[in-house]
Order: C-alpha cells, then sequence, then structure tokens
C-alpha cells in the first residue's frame, strides 16, 4: 500500500512510503504477533539472515523506566535507577533531587575518557525538564567512594566502562499535582528517563568504534506493549488519544475511564528494531457504547461526538465483529536490511528535509488559473 503522510521528516521518515498493512478479525494481540513474526522471518531469511521468535515482549512503562524511549535499541544496556547507592547527604551535597530517580548510563569499553572528551559529553545532553547530567563519574567515586562502588555493582560495570549520571536537580518539581501523575511512571520522572534515553544513545552512537555493540547482521526485535490510551495536553488543558481514539482499552480498565483516565492501558503495540519502530498497531473498538465512552473521555459532548464521528457511531450500532491488526512500513525493514543509515539511501526519487523531490523538481509553483478552478487562494504573511 503506498502511503502519505503529513509530519516532519527524519531519517527514518519521508513524506510517502510504502506500508504493509495486515487487518483481522476475531484476533488477539498475540495472534497479530505471531502473524507479523512469520513475515518478518521469512523477509529477513530471503536476505540470509536467521531470526529468533517469539521476540520479547515489554510494557511501555518499562520501556520508559529502562531505556527512556518507547521503542529502545536492546543493543545496548539498559540504564539502572542508582539512588539507593548514595546516602540522603551525598544526594544532598551533590544537589541532586532525592525524591526523583537518579539514571547510570553504561557503555561498556569504552576505557578512560580525557578532560576534553569529558567536555564533549555536555553538548549531547538534552535536558527534558529539570535534569541534570554528571559526566565524570570518576570524581563521584574519588568523593564518595562507598556510593561509587555500589553503583558499580548495581550497574555491573567493568573498569573500562564508561558510566554517566542523569539526576534531578534538588529544584527540579516533582509535579504530583499533574493529572498525568496517577501513572506509574510520572512527569517528572518521565524528564529524568527521558533525558537519560537521548544520551543513552548519543554516547552509544559516539563512541561505537569502542564498545562494538552495533554487530552487522544482530537484529533485536522486541514489541513494546500497553501503552497508555490518554496522553495530557498542557496547552489544551484535557486529555488526548495517545494512539488514536478508535484503539480499544484493555477492559479491566474500562472502570477507570471517567475516574482515572491516566491508568487507563490500551490495546495497542509497537514492533520494534534497534531501536526503529518498524509498525505500529492496535485492538479497535467495536462497540458503540465503548466508543461513545471513549468519546466523553476525551472531553467531547454527545453532540460534538455525532456531529464529527456520527456516521461512525450508526455503523457500530448494527454490528461490527472484533478486529485489529498492524502497519508496517516496508521502507524501513529494507533500509535495515541494507545497512543504511536513511531512508534517502534505499528508495527511488527520495526527498529532502522540506519535502523537495531534487530529480522531478517537485513541487513546482501552480498557475493562478489552476488555483481559481478549485477555489484556493494564496496569502502571503
Amino acid at each position: 500500500m503506498r502511503c502519505f503522510r503529513d509530519e516532519d521528516l527524519r531519517a527514518d521518515r519521508q513524506p510517502e512510503f510504502t506500508q504493509i498493512d495486515l487487518e483481522m478479525s476475531y484476533p488477539q494481540p498475540e495472534r497479530v504477533w505471531e502473524t507479523v513474526e512469520s513475515f518478518l522471518t521469512a523477509a529477513f531469511k530471503a536476505a540470509g539472515h536467521e531470526i529468533k521468535t517469539p521476540f520479547p515482549r515489554m510494557d511501555f512503562d518499562d520501556a520508559i523506566r529502562q531505556y527512556g524511549i518507547d521503542k529502545p535499541d536492546l543493543r545496548v544496556p539498559a540504564f539502572t535507577d542508582v539512588a539507593d547507592c548514595f546516602a540522603t547527604a551525598d544526594l544532598e551535597q551533590l544537589a541532586i533531587n532525592k525524591d526523583l530517580p537518579v539514571i547510570a548510563l553504561r557503555i561498556p569499553h569504552v576505557g578512560e575518557l580525557s578532560r576534553k572528551e569529558r567536555d564533549d559529553i555536555k553538548p549531547l545532553f538534552v535536558s527534558k525538564g529539570g535534569a541534570r547530567v554528571f559526566e565524570d563519574f570518576k570524581r563521584i567515586e574519588t568523593k564518595f567512594p562507598e556510593a561509587g562502588a555500589k553503583v558499580r555493582t548495581k550497574t555491573g560495570a567493568a573498569t573500562d566502562d564508561l558510566i554517566v549520571l542523569v539526576v534531578g536537580s534538588a529544584q527540579s518539581a516533582i509535579g504530583d499535582a499533574h493529572p498525568a501523575s496517577k501513572r506509574k511512571v510520572t512527569p517528572s520522572e518521565l524528564s529524568i528517563y527521558a533525558s537519560a534515553g537521548l544520551l543513552r544513545v548519543a554516547l552509544a552512537q559516539k563512541y561505537s568504534d569502542r564498545h562494538k555493540l552495533f554487530q552487522k547482521g544482530d537484529f533485536r526485535f522486541l514489541w513494546v506493549t500497553n501503552f497508555p490510551m490518554f496522553e495530557y495536553d498542557e496547552g489544551e488543558n484535557r486529555w488526548m488519544a495517545a494512539h488514536h481514539p478508535f484503539t480499544s482499552p484493555h477492559d479491566e480498565d474500562m472502570d477507570k475511564l471517567e475516574s482515572d483516565p491516566a491508568m487507563v492501558r490500551a490495546l495497542a503495540y509497537d514492533v520494534v528494531l534497534n531501536g526503529t519502530e518498524l509498525g505500529s498497531g492496535s485492538i479497535r473498538i467495536h462497540r458503540q457504547d465503548v466508543q461513545s465512552r471513549i468519546f466523553h473521555a476525551l472531553g467531547m459532548t454527545e453532540a460534538e461526538a455525532r456531529s464529527r464521528f456520527g456516521f461512525f457511531l450508526e455503523a457500530l450500532e448494527y454490528g461490527t465483529p472484533p478486529h485489529g491488526g498492524i502497519a508496517l512500513g516496508l521502507d524501513r525493514i529494507v533500509m535495515i536490511l541494507a545497512g543504511a543509515e536513511s531512508l534517502r539511501e534505499v528508495i527511488p526519487f527520495p526527498k529532502t528535509a522540506a519535502a523537495k523531490d531534487l530529480m522531478m523538481e517537485a513541487p513546482t509553483p501552480v498557475a493562478e488559473g489552476q488555483l481559481q478552478e478549485l477555489g484556493i487562494g494564496i496569502v502571503k504573511k
């Protein structure tokens, strides 16, 4: 299936792409996963690679807590919360918030870093809100030897492994009053995990010539499951659908739709390979009453829901079989099999970051007569 997207462009994203779309009647998530694993096994075997099934599975919350991202690269070690390795007085002396995670990143066999190399870590760090980085773990070991030894033991770090700490500053707010704080991962914790997740990948890439984690033919697949059904939008001051509003929630979470939407899990899942999302899918809602409750949880009145989705709600009244599926990006699969760094290397007529086709010189200006014929006007700011 040829598809188009209206999103920003990245190395693994183009405005048009080829999608393998799977839709099934009466599926359970496990049935979808088995079908996808069979397809990928055959595809990779045709390219000369044997892969192991079934793929491991991981809850969304666990992925965030261990990797700081919902599409983790399993080739790089998970990070570790080492807050319990430090005494409260140690954390206070380091101006670290004792109520937030203290994340230790471990990159194997990097070896001793020079002062300049340690300084080069700072530009790689992107704080997602109140997070700080301690790039010189040796200094912490010297000042707090007992805590340093505990960190090495807990992370399983060898003497030549690089350890970097990502922490919350003593001034950072905990944010428990936020509606989303009812989730297993609070917003303040999420800022630490997300910051650590970005730095983890950046460090692994920076020192890839030392640790040998990225071996050719090493394919680490993963199913990320149980995504949150809703996410809180600060600007809109309301809950939004995290995936899309037609994803089915878990049956056991239905009673939380109105009372505790942050804790509602969706029957949504992604298949991930080496840090790249290959496909995203879900079990859909097939009951009209459940769909109406989801629209209500999103802040829609009955009249608004009928105005926007009346055709769909009416269709559900006549009975729809349980259904679900997934869509896989064929271009991304080819990119990984080819060992390419970007989709532009494996597709014809790739677009630039500005969505321009340099070969066809598209898009081209549209004649005024064509615009008038379609009733379109261009307003320049």
